[in-house]
């Protein structure tokens, strides 16, 4: 359990879901994420799967109002990423883990964004104890290695409390042990009611972890199912994935993530 704080947003929402409606983004003349529509429910683990360059990170940014869609949106609670009164307190998101200033230790970084959004101090020591870096907490965040890192990062998505977490690729630079970790604290997330949206290139872990699966390719929906569905007819869930994406996969340009 890592609750304990309130969670208020722009409208009340009994289940916070995220909502994609025909969600479009272009660079150029290549269509990144191609009209898609998807509800991830609260609830569960929803992975978010696809080959690379097939719109996965720019979907996730949109969702954060980072990017900019060409036509749709992006809804939390109903409502836009900008328009939420309080948004580390609605959603919780780990993009890049390297987003922090080298120079400041971990317990600034996160005391800092508490004070930006009104959350307690005590919830700063809270989540360094989550994550486990109670022990390096003073130590400056450019001195961690990527498994610290990582850890950082997932201590700021939790920092509010939130009903939404979206995290895109959080086990990389753990080891097996941090793996597992991951694991468990999602699948304990989403039992609590949260929606929980996060993306992998690592198949056989996000069998283990999700409940439900979005998956594109080139930007558009393939599946939105459950692991189980997908594996029906007999294939472990790497088999599947790779059928479903095999007619839309590019191995020619995947700068667009």
């Amino acid at each position: 359990m890592v609750s304990g704080l309130p969670r208020p947003s722009a409208v009340p929402s009994v289940d916070p879901v995220i909502e994609l409606r025909e969600l479009t983004r272009r660079y150029g003349n290549r269509t990144a994420v191609d009209r898609l529509t998807v509800r991830v429910q609260p609830g569960v683990v929803t992975g978010f799967l696809g080959p690379n360059g097939s719109g996965k990170s720019t979907t996730m940014r949109m969702i954060l109002g980072l990017d900019a869609p060409d036509h749709g949106e992006a809804l939390v609670d109903g409502v836009r990423y900008a328009d939420l009164s309080w948004p580390l307190r609605a959603v919780g998101a780990l993009l890049d883990a390297g987003a922090f200033h080298p120079g400041r230790s971990g317990r600034a970084h996160l005391a800092a964004l508490a004070a930006s959004n009104d959350i307690p101090g005590a919830r700063v020591e809270r989540v360094l104890r989550v994550v486990g870096l109670s022990d390096v907490a003073d130590r400056r965040a450019g001195t961690y290695s990527l498994g610290m890192r990582q850890r950082l990062g997932i201590a700021v998505a939790l920092l509010g409390d939130p009903g939404v977490l979206l995290l895109d690729e959080p086990v990389n630079g753990l080891d097996p042990e941090g793996i597992r970790w991951i694991r468990d604290l999602l699948r304990g997330l989403a039992a609590e009611g949260r929606t929980v949206f996060v993306s992998s290139h690592l198949i056989a872990e996000m069998a283990l972890t999700a409940d439900r699966l979005v998956v594109i390719g080139r930007g558009r929906l393939l599946a939105e199912t459950t692991v189980a569905e997908l594996v029906a007819g007999g294939d472990n869930l790497e088999d599947a994935f790779l059928r479903l994406t095999s007619q839309v996969t590019d191995h020619r340009g995947t700068d667009v993530s």
